[in-house]
């Protein structure tokens, strides 16, 4: 009773996200009663509270972590931005053209995202739109296709997604065979979108005119000063999955240690200004402008999901796809896999992919073992199916917070365009596999 009333509570949170406009509830607002709502129904079948107290502090501390992650990065981006930071890259772009502006956008998104991760590339990305692009309607659509190539990116880096970082650090797969094996396809998922996309988009875009304020006039930033935070702040993030591998502690430390050390290089570059400036061009200054409703939307999702993970019902969508379809066969790996990406649209690839690493041990040959076809396919689906919709991706969700793109207009204008993509890239591995 309780397991099926905790579904009937996630669909309608769903439901209440997905028509935020139309209700006029702001979704983190939902995302929060639903995360809290499933986990009570989910104490209230228990007889053990204290095990559930368990499960949900193991829970919150996977959630915080990614949470401390986002913050620690809207910070350094809201930072770099604050000094004028991405002029390095924008005064670079000089295109107006739309088709020629949607391949530069997405084809630098595809590759930081390997680099830095998918999250953190949506966040830099969205604040480079915001310098390139006036009208609102014509960002939402670049800024949709920016959750396409960065969810694609991600998928062929080691440090590139949650999930096939998960399978990297338990030893599914190895970090040279996922990049050899998956970029070619990952490359897929981004241009048959953008091939479509060439034919459709048509004109111009209007770029926003420089709203200098007096402050900036009274006492600018200097083009070393604009250069050197740039450089600090990319190299910052750049240094949380070296850091990672290095240490093994969980990617936000990295983070927070790149904007403790950020801090400490902003407040000493501008000890000499004058107070308003200072605070201006620091942390401080800076963290009021952290877009924290998209925090509390995460919070609440990931809530809501690890609930249905703690009560079983992940488990057992994991554990029917497996009966009806079977993985003994190559083709069984495929279809599996590829229902696995698309159902990580609608909830969060990290407890599928969790849940499938729980079912299926690593073999010493065939299809499961290390850098077998199910690992390397699955860690292709889980990364990029969640661009299907908004809320399917952490690069999604930080992109909808951020530019507040309504749950039905992505669904409308970018979702199909996201599918084309997933199949494009899933029929490359496939032949890939079967030819080679």
């Amino acid at each position: 009773m309780i397991y099926t009333l905790m579904l009937v509570v996630f669909v309608l949170g769903y439901a209440a996200i997905a028509f935020e406009h139309q209700l006029k509830i702001d979704k983190a607002a939902a995302a929060l009663v639903t995360g809290v709502v499933t986990w009570t129904l989910y104490v209230l079948t228990s007889h053990h509270v204290h095990e559930v107290e368990g499960e949900l502090l193991h829970h919150l501390s996977e959630i915080s972590s990614i949470l401390f992650f986002l913050i620690g990065a809207m910070t350094i981006v809201e930072l770099v931005d604050a000094h004028e930071g991405f002029s390095v890259i924008t005064d670079k772009i000089k295109t107006t053209n739309k088709v020629k502006l949607m391949w530069i956008i997405g084809i630098l998104s595809f590759f930081f995202s390997a680099a830095l991760d998918n999250l953190t590339t949506s966040i830099v990305m969205v604040s480079l739109l915001r310098k390139l692009i006036e009208d609102q309607k014509d960002r939402w659509f670049f800024a949709g296709m920016v959750v396409v190539a960065a969810n694609a990116g991600g998928a062929w880096s080691p440090i590139g997604d949650v999930t096939t970082t998960m399978l990297w650090i338990k030893g599914q797969i190895t970090a040279g065979a996922v990049v050899t094996d998956l970029i070619l396809p990952s490359l897929f998922t981004l241009l048959a979108p953008l091939a479509i996309l060439s034919f459709r988009l048509k004109g111009n875009v209007a770029r926003p005119i420089k709203a200098e304020t007096a402050e900036h006039y009274t006492d600018p930033t200097t083009p070393f000063e604009r250069n050197f935070v740039f450089f600090a702040g990319v190299a910052g993030l750049i240094f949380v999955p070296i850091f990672k591998t290095v240490t093994h502690l969980p990617p936000f430390m990295g983070m927070m240690l790149s904007l403790g050390v950020l801090w400490i290089i902003t407040d000493r570059m501008h000890r000499r200004k004058p107070v308003e400036v200072r605070h201006h061009l620091s942390p401080l200054g800076v963290l009021q402008k952290i877009d924290t409703p998209s925090v509390l939307f995460f919070l609440g999702i990931l809530l809501a999901v690890a609930s249905l993970q703690s009560m079983g019902q992940l488990g057992d969508l994991a554990l029917a796809l497996d009966n009806s379809i079977g993985t003994d066969t190559e083709g069984g790996v495929f279809i599996v896999s590829i229902i696995i990406g698309l159902l990580s649209s609608i909830v969060d690839n990290v407890p599928l992919v969790a849940a499938a690493m729980g079912m299926y041990e690593v073999t010493a040959d065939g299809l499961f073992m290390q850098d077998g076809v199910f690992w390397q396919f699955l860690a292709y689906c889980a990364g990029t199916g969640g661009s299907a919709l908004i809320i399917g991706s952490a690069a999604g969700v930080a992109v909808m917070g951020l530019e507040k793109i309504p749950f039905g207009w992505y669904l409308k204008n970018i979702s199909l365009l996201a599918i084309v993509g997933y199949f494009a890239g899933a029929a490359v591995y496939i032949l890939e596999r079967t030819l080679f």
